[in-house]
């Protein structure tokens, strides 16, 4: 297929985006032949803002979108958007001059000025988080065999979240939600325990969460989903899939992402290299 010289270069930021803007520009120039076209979106700090960046950019061909957003939120939202819209999400600190080159193959003019030493890292971690994105939920069982981690857990759990936190720290993360009298995939059993990592919630809590989360989407709070007995069965299914696998396993409640992932890492023993 013939490729095009035109790159739609979408910065979105949470402040102003001064830096994502000059860097992007630092690598674009390398393509003096490229057809560059920015867009730029500051100060997006919340998901009704971003939404709103991909109404509005959803039509654009061959787009490049680098973000620099601390929301893990909306960084899935990005990296999700973008996966959907055949566009290629970058970190700004990844390798942009690379994306163009793939963009429009073209080669660059070799000014001085490209990345150097942090492109590997920075893409390894865009690349996990692509990972964290086409693994979530289940989606696809080859997952969890190519994963460094494997997150198990009943609705409501963190898994998502933990997932993209845990793929900024480089690791490659799956999750499967765990729901009774469901199928368990094969490849769960074939995966080293010490990789897997159950989480489960106390009762009340979760209960609480999910009462609530029903009545953000104007439902009734009073169904099976939020019903006790039901959540206690959930989480007494959990845990003896979590026995019966040998696995680690951490009480998320009253924990924030941060101090769970903190827990998962000292438990891989790989807390003082992240």
């Amino acid at each position: 297929m013939e490729k095009s010289k035109l790159v739609n270069i979408i910065i979105i930021s949470d402040s102003v985006g001064d830096t994502a803007f000059n860097l992007m520009k630092a690598a674009a120039a390398q393509y003096p032949e490229a057809e560059i076209n920015y867009r730029r979106y500051p100060f997006i700090t919340d998901m009704d803002k971003l939404e709103k960046v991909f109404q509005e950019v959803a039509e654009l061909p061959n787009m490049l979108i680098g973000y620099t957003l601390v929301n893990s939120d909306l960084q899935l939202a990005t990296i999700k958007f973008a996966r959907e819209h055949n566009a290629k999400p970058v970190d700004i600190f990844s390798s942009v001059v690379d994306d163009i080159h793939a963009m429009t193959g073209l080669e660059p003019s070799g000014e001085i000025g490209a990345s150097h030493q942090l492109t590997k890292n920075y893409f390894d971690r865009i690349s996990a988080m692509e990972f964290a994105v086409m693994y979530d939920d289940g989606k696809d069982p080859k997952g969890f065999l190519e994963a460094d981690v494997v997150l198990l857990g009943v609705s409501r759990t963190s898994k998502t979240p933990l997932s993209l936190f845990l793929a900024n720290k480089n690791l490659k993360v799956a999750n499967l939600p765990l729901v009774p009298e469901t199928h368990i995939p094969d490849e769960i059993y074939q995966i080293d325990p010490k990789k897997i990592i159950g989480l489960t919630n106390d009762p009340q809590v979760l209960n609480e969460i999910r009462v609530a989360r029903l009545k953000s989407y104007g439902l009734d709070p009073e169904t099976s989903y939020s019903n006790m007995d039901a959540i206690n069965k959930e989480l007494a299914s959990a845990q003896a899939l979590f026995t019966k696998l040998g696995c680690y396993v951490v009480n998320v409640a009253h924990r924030s992402i941060e101090e769970t992932a903190a827990l998962i890492l000292r438990h891989l023993g790989i807390e003082d290299e992240m």
